[in-house]
């Protein structure tokens, strides 16, 4: 358990999970404040899981939709 006035001087809530890492002084507690809820994937891991319903477009049907849709943002 770490001292509230450590955790107060960093601006650790309780609860905060760390990362310890050993270096050449001792330990280090780095605060895993940005952590994702998903593991790290690569696009090789996730390329075409999101299936298109529907035709293929071509390059220019796609070109048209985004046109359309900037001109109704207008």
């Amino acid at each position: 358990m770490l001292p509230a006035v450590l955790r107060a001087s960093r601006a650790w809530a309780p609860g905060t999970e760390f990362e310890l890492l050993e270096t050449a002084e001792g330990v280090l507690l780095k605060p895993l404040a940005n952590r994702s809820p998903f593991a790290p994937t690569h696009l090789h891991d996730v390329f075409g899981m999101a299936r298109h319903k529907g035709h293929a477009l071509s390059v220019e049907d796609m070109h048209a939709a985004v046109q359309a849709e900037a001109a109704r943002r207008r």
